[in-house]
């Protein structure tokens, strides 16, 4: 079955998205949520610079956030995960070439290891392929990120190329699962 893609969404106009944790969702992360997102990175800075990604964001400043929350994302989607309402990570679906995307995502460290990264990502990677025609998603992960390894694998990633500090890892949203 060939899928028609929507129009990109454009800032304000993504969905919220239910998972299926109780009180997981995904909110589109906007200006407005600039300072909660600075105190997220503010309190992470270490776990999100310890493999050296996220190196921008671990050394952020209010400015800085605010110009890129600024930024319109379309037609990729920047999404907020939040628990009970509060902010508590990220992720991203990246429009490199639609119907083929790139993801990105993390979560504050008090809050890993209780499958809401796991939850918050499926939930995104459906929306992608019912609502946007995404057919493949694809994923960068540092050397040493064995946490992210072992999400991917668990969300049906596998890993498709190797280079001198990443795996490329890639799933086909178009196998039934």
């Amino acid at each position: 079955m060939t899928r028609t893609p929507k129009a990109p969404v454009h800032r304000g106009d993504a969905p919220e998205l239910p998972t299926e944790l109780p009180g997981l969702v995904l909110r589109e992360l906007t200006v407005a949520d600039a300072d909660a997102y600075y105190a997220l990175l503010d309190r992470n800075r270490q776990h999100l610079s310890r493999l050296g990604d996220y190196q921008e964001e671990s050394r952020a400043t209010p400015q800085w956030v605010r110009a890129h929350l600024s930024d319109e994302p379309a037609p990729s989607l920047r999404y907020g995960i939040r628990l009970d309402g509060a902010l508590i990570g990220r992720a991203d679906l990246i429009a490199v070439d639609p119907p083929r995307y790139g993801t990105g995502y993390w979560l504050d460290e008090a809050h890993t290891g209780a499958g809401r990264a796991g939850a918050a990502c499926a939930a995104l990677y459906a929306y992608a392929a019912r609502e946007l025609g995404a057919t493949d998603v694809y994923a960068g992960v540092t050397r040493g990120n064995d946490r992210s390894v072992a999400l991917l694998t668990r969300l049906g990633f596998a890993p498709v190329a190797e280079f001198a500090d990443y795996t490329r890892f890639h799933l086909d949203l178009r196998t039934e699962r």
